[in-house]
């Protein structure tokens, strides 16, 4: 929704305490008021300025905003043109679950002792947090993104916050050496026998043993990607064989576990250079 110089767009899960929102503000003011939920955003471009623990703080264009849950604070623009910026709230018991998984503490009593992460300043100045909130956002509000990719974008944004922003962030915990090889490859066996079928990180850390935190980690380190990345190129390879054999874009996007012929021709195009049109009319 929006009059031109303000609009807002909003995403919510249905099933976990997990919002987005994307805004653009000129004239809002945000009156005093807390959420129930950690909060980070990004501003995109202008300046906002709001007060929080008793000071004011400036959020510039690239800078990233903490707040903790029940942290009261305002808001309003500091530029002339307004500010435009997106934010995603998680629910604490979201927080804990992931970093209990990052720690392989989940479903212990250490899972539900686990302090939950403290951020000291309302606004950071770091590249590595800022690009990891944005893939974050972009793929909860896009609809194109499948469940794995979520999941694996949205641990690594609450880790990477934790460990650089936070105080009382745990330690993870990772595997090497042949503990690490045997979980990527049995991940690495679930993907190839899934096919289009949609995969849960849950589930890829469950065949491999460990937590999906681990499994992230060891498929990378194994692989070269997330196994995210690597469902897509499988899906890509067989998208190519079935266009091979004669098979329409939107037939073989359908097929393949894409969200569209759209979705299915970005991807296609940015691994291979060329759209599946011009790849089928190179048939000989």
């Amino acid at each position: 929704m929006g009059t031109g110089v303000n609009w807002v767009r909003y995403w919510r899960d249905e099933a976990r305490p997990l919002e987005a929102m994307h805004a653009r503000f000129r004239d809002h003011v945000y009156a005093l008021h807390s959420h129930d939920a950690y909060s980070f955003g990004i501003t995109d471009a202008g300046a906002q300025r709001f007060r929080c623990r008793g000071a004011d703080h400036t959020s510039g264009a690239g800078m990233v905003m903490a707040f903790n849950p029940d942290e009261a604070h305002d808001g309003r623009s500091a530029a002339e043109l307004g500010y435009h910026y997106r934010i995603v709230h998680l629910g604490p018991s979201l927080i804990r679950e992931i970093l209990a998984d990052a720690a392989d503490a989940a479903g212990t009593a250490d899972a539900e002792a686990a302090a939950l992460p403290f951020f000291v300043r309302p606004v950071l100045t770091d590249p590595v947090l800022t690009g990891a909130l944005a893939r974050l956002h972009a793929a909860l509000v896009s609809g194109a993104s499948d469940v794995l990719e979520r999941d694996e974008l949205l641990t690594a944004t609450v880790v990477a916050m934790a460990e650089r922003g936070a105080t009382r962030a745990p330690r993870m915990h990772t595997l090497a050496g042949r503990a690490q090889r045997q979980a990527a490859r049995r991940a690495h066996a679930l993907l190839h026998e899934s096919g289009a079928e949609a995969v849960t990180s849950e589930q890829l850390a469950g065949t491999a043993g460990c937590s999906r935190f681990a499994l992230y980690r060891a498929f990378r380190a194994e692989f070269g990607m997330p196994p995210s990345d690597y469902q897509r190129q499988l899906r890509l390879r067989r998208a190519r064989r079935l266009l091979s054999d004669g098979a329409t874009p939107a037939d073989a996007a359908a097929a393949t576990g894409f969200a569209d012929q759209a979705h299915f021709g970005r991807w296609f195009k940015r691994v291979y250079g060329i759209t599946p049109g011009v790849f089928q009319r190179g048939r000989a």
